[in-house]
């Protein structure tokens, strides 16, 4: 659902985006990789992982955390409006400019 919708990706350079080629090939986008330590070269992933951690606290342990959990985390966050969005949620804009309906993603709204 997202081709068309992401024009690019930067990646760290962290072996788990080795797939990298495939996935820009396939939702037809370009890549970029930020330099080593230079976290601010991802700001919005950077943002993101700030809002997760409201969820899921550094000092705790991910091993024992359900994949419902980390569902139910993200669910929430992406109902959550945001002033960027003037003030829309993150799924009311995605669902708007793509014209997907929420249930066929199995989006569930809080």
């Amino acid at each position: 659902p997202v081709k068309g919708f992401v024009y690019s990706i930067t990646y760290d350079n962290g072996k788990e985006f080795s797939g990298h080629e495939q996935v820009n090939k396939t939702i037809n986008c370009k890549s970029y990789f930020a330099k080593p330590y230079h976290s601010w070269e991802r700001g919005q992933n950077e943002n993101a992982n700030g809002l997760l951690r409201q969820y899921f606290p550094k000092t705790m342990s991910l091993v024992n955390v359900a994949c419902n959990e980390v569902k139910i985390a993200v669910n929430k966050l992406n109902s959550r409006p945001r002033k960027c969005l003037g003030f829309k949620t993150p799924y009311q804009v995605f669902f708007e400019r793509t014209g997907i309906d929420a249930r066929q993603l199995g989006v569930v709204r809080l």
